[in-house]
């Protein structure tokens, strides 16, 4: 009865009435947006069964259709997940679904003696209670996803039980994180006075500040082992080229990403002096758990010439061999040191820190509007965390949507610089062979639609980057 009289209320005022329906109005019509574009790329897959004449050089048939399925499959899982979720999100709003929660936030805190004056205590019961009711909705799209559709294609590595022990384990850290920081959050709001708003961007800032410090030294290593990538030809070559930049690299680590999956990565972090490398292990050859068992299946060796081996085994390794030479390997980090050479994440801190204090100045000159209270069904009470909530997630939907694009665009921008920088490393012949190769890996499908790559690629397709790397690959 509750959830129903939340809803008659809803539509009793004009104001109320009129932001609620553009909140809903614009959700779908975002939704509808994204459905068209992600039909017009599964038309691509479901069309495209041969190899295009411009790939031929780069990939094989056997690849090309694997990669085919792997992402219609993909595509198929995203458009059910995806409607699930606009479908549970409207219901969620229709039947007062966020003040039922406050409510029911309220009289957890009641049992324990805490009133309507703790309303920070009750907001941090109200965000327990939210995400893990997006926890458990979201547990069954997860598993499907992880040992039906990874599985299927070969990329799951992870069994049931080191599943569900993962997600635990990821639900009690990321409550760790968000509670003590939000209850902080909404303390400097409620004190913060006239300028509340600085204060807040300025303590977010320092939180994503020290996330990004200890993330790879104290959190990451909760779910993945680290290791030091052992002395060899690959570190002293690593080290040489970040000497040669300038980068002040002090470690370099290799991940065990293949416990969960065998796609590839790596990636920097770090402030200042202190920066570190990480090398996924199914990023290198030698390191590569799929590699292994090939090699012990075959008698061959990562280092052996292969000479005298029969012609079938060899053929078998060529074509299953995951991963990328040491060489292929220095080209991917001179993409990615490109990055921090070219000032890409310093710039991109910036855009983010542009970006979160104007949402917290707008927000300030919200947070005293009741009828955006009113038109999720809290009348009575304006509670600061809800204030957020409406503001941040529903009243800023069309200008997030607008910044999401542009910053894909930037990013491309970004990825096809940093792709130069690597060419002028002498590392444009490497880098090419190195994606063709990760490409494979990853079963990346290399022809897309214009428009759903326009809109949605951070990093620009395959063929535009090969095409970009040809005039000046070394021989």
């Amino acid at each position: 009865m509750g959830m129903w009289a939340s809803l008659d209320a809803m539509w009793e005022m004009p104001a109320e009435k009129s932001i609620f329906g553009a909140v809903l109005l614009f959700s779908w019509t975002v939704y509808l947006w994204e459905t068209f574009l992600a039909q017009r790329q599964r038309r691509i897959y479901k069309t495209t069964t041969h190899v295009p004449l411009e790939l031929g050089q780069i990939m094989d048939s056997e690849t090309f259709e694997k990669s085919r399925l792997y992402q219609l499959d993909k595509s198929n899982f995203s458009f059910w997940s995806g409607l699930y979720s606009e479908i549970e999100g409207t219901l969620i709003l229709l039947f007062g679904g966020i003040p039922y929660l406050w409510r029911l936030s309220g009289r957890f805190c009641g049992c324990a003696s805490f009133g309507p004056e703790y309303e920070i205590t009750q907001s941090l019961v109200f965000l327990l209670l939210a995400t893990l009711f997006s926890a458990l909705t979201g547990l069954p799209w997860s598993l499907y996803n992880t040992f039906v559709i990874e599985e299927k294609h070969g990329f799951n590595q992870q069994t049931f039980g080191f599943f569900m022990k993962d997600a635990v384990k990821k639900f009690i850290v990321t409550q760790c994180i968000l509670l003590p920081v939000s209850s902080l959050l909404l303390y400097i709001i409620k004190i913060g006075g006239e300028y509340f708003f600085i204060y807040a961007w300025l303590f977010t800032l320092v939180v994503s500040l020290v996330l990004v410090t200890i993330y790879a030294d104290y959190i990451a290593p909760l779910f993945d082992k680290f290791t030091p990538l052992p002395e060899g030809k690959l570190k002293q070559d690593i080290e040489i080229m970040a000497k040669s930049i300038d980068f002040p690299l002090t470690k370099v680590y290799v991940v065990e990403g293949s416990k969960r999956s065998s796609h590839s990565n790596a990636y920097f972090y770090g402030f200042f002096k202190n920066k570190r490398i990480v090398l996924f292990d199914t990023l290198l050859e030698e390191y590569s758990v799929l590699n292994r068992d090939i090699w012990e299946e075959s008698g061959m060796g990562p280092r052996n010439d292969g000479e005298g081996d029969n012609e079938e085994i060899k053929a078998k390794v060529k074509n299953k061999k995951q991963g990328c030479n040491n060489e292929e390997v220095l080209a991917v980090l001179g993409h990615e040191l490109g990055h921090w050479k070219l000032g890409h994440t310093v710039k991109n801190i910036i855009i983010s820190q542009v970006n979160s204090f104007l949402c917290f100045f707008l927000f300030a000159a919200l947070i005293g509007r009741k009828e955006l209270f009113a038109a999720f069904g809290f009348y009575d009470s304006h509670p600061t965390l809800i204030g957020l909530l409406i503001i941040f997630q529903f009243i800023f939907s069309p200008y997030n949507e607008v910044l999401s694009f542009c910053l894909t665009v930037l990013s491309r921008r970004f990825e096809f610089q940093a792709d130069a920088f690597a060419k002028k490393l002498g590392k444009a012949k490497d880098l090419y062979s190195a994606l063709i190769k990760l490409n494979k890996d990853n079963l990346g499908f290399p022809v897309s639609d214009w428009l759903f790559s326009m809109w949605h690629y951070s990093h620009p397709p395959l063929l535009e980057r090969l095409q970009a790397l040809e005039n000046s690959k070394q021989d």
